[in-house]
């Protein structure tokens, strides 16, 4: 009888092989998150879209939350040694993206199928975009205040819809969608590429 199995599953997580997996989709995370581009006439240019929270999500499916967490985690450090946002970006989006990488890996482990990883990436997208708007609101956005003012923030709303004029309609109506739709990218890239890649994570013969 085993005695400890929680053990054995953290010895068994935390082998040479996920620990360089992981490492290296950090690494790619780290990449992506600098090919970053605005999408001009649906939301304001300072907020960018990005697929970096696309290695989590691999990472989460192929060994587990605590993986895509890691990934999430180590990305937004790397990239606080450049970053100009004083860490509140980077917190926020390790805020989120353990938001998004959590459900959808913990039901994926539950039950591997297609069902249970697209059941979980969605969870995981539409929790990610609810917090997204308290991330902004308390975190992000206040930050950003002290470089333009928020009357501007607000204005840059304004002028692709006229009813966003106060900070919370504008968190709801065009960051929380646009925070779910991106999450909803990155799950149809790595069900086009997850196949052909877990072997190679997990390793050949596992």
């Amino acid at each position: 009888m085993e005695k400890n199995p929680v053990n054995k599953t953290r010895v068994k997580r935390m082998n040479p092989r996920f620990m360089a997996m992981t490492a290296m989709l950090s690494a790619v995370a780290l990449v992506l998150q600098y090919l970053e581009f605005p999408v001009p006439m649906l939301i304001p240019g300072f907020v960018k879209l990005d697929f970096s929270d696309l290695p989590e999500l691999i990472g989460a499916f192929s060994m587990g939350p605590l993986s895509g967490v890691v990934i999430c985690a180590v990305k937004n450090v790397l990239h606080l040694l450049v970053s100009q946002s004083g860490g509140v970006g980077e917190l926020s989006n390790f805020i989120l993206g353990a938001c998004f990488v959590i459900p959808a890996g913990l039901i994926y482990r539950r039950n591997k199928s297609k069902k249970s990883a697209l059941l979980g990436s969605l969870i995981g997208a539409a929790v990610m975009a609810v917090v997204s708007v308290a991330s902004n609101y308390f975190i992000v956005y206040p930050f950003y205040s002290l470089l333009m003012p928020m009357e501007s923030i607000i204005e840059a709303y304004k002028a692709i819809y006229s009813g966003a004029d106060t900070l919370l309609k504008c968190l709801i109506i065009f960051n929380m969608p646009f925070t779910f739709i991106k999450g909803m990218i990155d799950v149809v890239l790595t069900m086009l590429i997850y196949k052909r890649i877990s072997p190679i994570i997990k390793g050949q013969g596992e």
